[in-house]
């Protein structure tokens, strides 16, 4: 199956400058006694996908629609491109391309006709609209369903048909909103692969969502969102530090397991170490990165290791520690 990738788009065009192009400064929005949002701040360059990862309700799609101009912001400011937006923006809003939670597409239309007359909106020629379209079927792997109705689409593929409108217009900005709820596996995956291949083609990209996988997947960096504020913002290795938490790596095998374990507790990224469960248990820093160390060490040591289980904490751990409850409570 076709995926959804940038690298197939002729002469697709992205911001270069290491300029930010998503400035949003103190977002704050009340609907009535409720706080949507109080006070969100984050940027986002080109070639970043930066993630807002929290629960329902948290706040995320009502600052992408302040961030797409949808929703005027009772306080603070967002800039795209260098320009200010507000819901009366062009300019600014042409530089985004915006794929809303709810799919935004005509079900009697083929995919080709909802690309045309969506590409028309955007303001392209005719004969541009009909070759657009065409080069985006390719990029969202439809090419081959592209004259079926919209309706005759599995859910992920109507997904996907989203995304592509969002793409039309070459955008410099853009901004997903829980694009893999309700999909199946496959065409979750590859909206996935493309929203990768997108962001490593330059283009910014901001991600909502409340999949932990899918974040710790796919952004560079990661806001995690609560009651409307985010609770703390970095990649995922400073987020998880917030935690205090190290890897915990069992090295499973036969042989001199109290020596094993004697030696690996001398290497500087080893916290702890121990024998338990006909194995040698370590608490490390960075597991990943040293485990060719810590078999050469227990080889050394007299013990033949079979198997190798590394667990390393994660968002869901930060979220509970920064919140007091699971990411999907």
């Amino acid at each position: 199956m076709a995926t959804l990738t940038g690298a197939n788009i002729p002469d697709y065009r992205f911001v270069t400058t290491v300029d930010d192009v998503l400035l949003c400064t103190d977002l704050h929005k009340r609907f009535g006694e409720v706080q949507a949002v109080d006070g969100i701040s984050f940027r986002i360059a080109a070639g970043e996908t930066y993630g807002l990862l929290g629960p329902n309700g948290a706040g995320k799609t009502t600052t992408i629609s302040m961030v797409c101009g949808l929703l005027e912001p009772d306080a603070g400011s967002v800039e795209v491109v260098g320009e200010p937006l507000t819901t009366r923006s062009v300019a600014a809003k042409s530089a985004i391309g915006y794929v809303p939670q709810d799919l935004a597409i005509y079900p009697d239309l083929t995919a080709a006709e909802n690309l045309r007359f969506f590409a028309r909106l955007y303001g392209l020629p005719s004969a541009r609209a009909k070759e657009r379209a065409a080069e985006v079927l390719d990029v969202v792997g439809l090419a081959e369903r592209g004259d079926d109705q919209a309706k005759t689409y599995s859910g992920g593929m109507k997904r996907r048909l989203n995304i592509g409108i969002g793409l039309l217009h070459r955008p410099r900005l853009l901004v997903l909103d829980e694009p893999t709820v309700g999909v199946d596996p496959q065409s979750r995956n590859a909206i996935l692969e493309g929203v990768e291949r997108l962001a490593a083609e330059g283009m910014a990209v901001l991600y909502t969502t409340h999949y932990m996988e899918e974040a710790e997947r796919l952004c560079d960096r990661i806001g995690i969102v609560d009651l409307g504020e985010v609770k703390a913002e970095g990649t995922r290795a400073e987020l998880v530090a917030l935690v205090g938490q190290h890897d915990r790596v069992q090295l499973q095998g036969a042989g001199d397991l109290e020596a094993g374990a004697r030696a690996c507790a001398g290497l500087d990224a080893v916290r702890a170490a121990s024998v338990r469960d006909g194995g040698i248990e370590l608490i490390v820093d960075h597991a990943r990165s040293i485990l060719v160390e810590l078999l050469q060490t227990t080889a050394a040591a007299g013990v033949d290791v079979d198997a190798v289980e590394v667990d390393e904490p994660d968002l869901e751990a930060v979220f509970l520690h920064l919140t007091g409850k699971a990411l999907r409570d």
